[in-house]
């Protein structure tokens, strides 16, 4: 898994933010980073009760693939049951066209049980979730990789002789799954993704859990290094020793009982630990990390991470 270059990117949550003051920071990281992604929540996360200022996430990456036009765009990740997988597909390929080919959207069962409720959507079990997951991606796969119509009949979706005019941008979309299923997410990775990506789990857990999508490459005759690995780490680095121990009590004060799992996936510390911790994570098979950010940043945290982490980074 270390044969080609790390890949540094950001996850972002458009929350909190103007959209002026996110297409500020997009271009900047333009010029910086790998890949940008947005997340696909309803409401905020950590869960204020949907308090927090909070955009959708397809004309959200509409905007985002019209003002760059270097980084891989993602989304880490599209929660199936909230679309029709077909409009989804069908908004996945105009996102891509704007971006040119570079949109490589994720896939997942949803988890916000809050934000599903509000907005009237059954929060099914996590087995029907999945079931809506595997269903939506045998459409959207479908539509997105053949000229010829696609016709699917599950027990939660169909389509009939469904067309994808005018296609993916480039002839396809790589498409990612993401979270830490043990059984279902890596056969669903394996089965119809070009790359799988989990956020803030440690790197023992992150090496336990591509051990597992290894395996599933390995059940269906597929070459595991075919499908690439990223993860996403809560970004809670300070520029300073005394920064970043205001970071450390933060994640306490934002996800309480909860903080414990998160500090376990997170980079923290000052610049030199963080270059530490994204080591220990490509050790362990990551071919991308891809930093979470929540806005408001401390803004010289964020500039230490750029122009100090990464630089050091691309030498690992």
């Amino acid at each position: 898994m270390t044969a080609t270059p790390l890949r540094l990117g950001v996850h972002l949550g458009q929350q909190n933010a103007t959209m002026g003051e996110l297409i500020d920071l997009w271009t900047r990281l333009d010029d910086i980073v790998d890949w940008i992604s947005l997340w696909d929540h309803l409401y905020e996360a950590p869960p204020a009760g949907g308090t927090t200022p909070h955009y959708e996430a397809v004309a959200t990456l509409g905007a985002l693939a019209s003002v760059t036009s270097k980084a891989r765009l993602g989304c880490l990740v599209f929660c199936v049951p909230y679309r029709n997988p077909a409009l989804l597909a069908k908004s996945i390929i105009a996102i891509d066209h704007i971006a040119e080919g570079r949109f490589e959207p994720g896939f997942g069962a949803g988890w916000h049980q809050p934000e599903f409720v509000a907005h009237g959507y059954d929060f099914d079990p996590l087995g029907t979730r999945f079931d809506m997951l595997e269903e939506g991606l045998q459409i959207i796969s479908g539509m997105l990789s053949a000229d010829a119509t696609t016709t699917f009949t599950g027990e939660h979706y169909r389509v009939d002789e469904v067309t994808a005019v005018p296609g993916p941008f480039g002839g396809s979309v790589r498409l990612w799954a993401g979270g830490t299923g043990p059984k279902r997410t890596p056969a669903i990775a394996a089965k119809y993704c070009s790359g799988w990506n989990v956020p803030y789990v440690s790197p023992e857990r992150y090496r336990e859990l591509n051990d597992r999508i290894d395996q599933a490459c390995e059940d269906i005759g597929r070459d595991p290094a075919t499908l690439e690995r990223s993860i996403n780490l809560a970004f809670h680095i300070g520029a300073t020793t005394d920064a970043a121990e205001v970071e450390l009590r933060k994640i306490q004060d934002q996800w309480g009982p909860d903080a414990e799992r998160i500090t376990a996936g997170a980079l923290t510390g000052t610049a030199d630990r963080a270059v530490e911790r994204i080591a220990e994570y490509r050790a362990a098979g990551a071919d991308m990390v891809n930093i979470a950010l929540r806005l408001p940043v401390d803004e010289s945290a964020l500039e230490t991470y750029l122009t100090e982490v990464i630089p050091a980074a691309r030498r690992l």
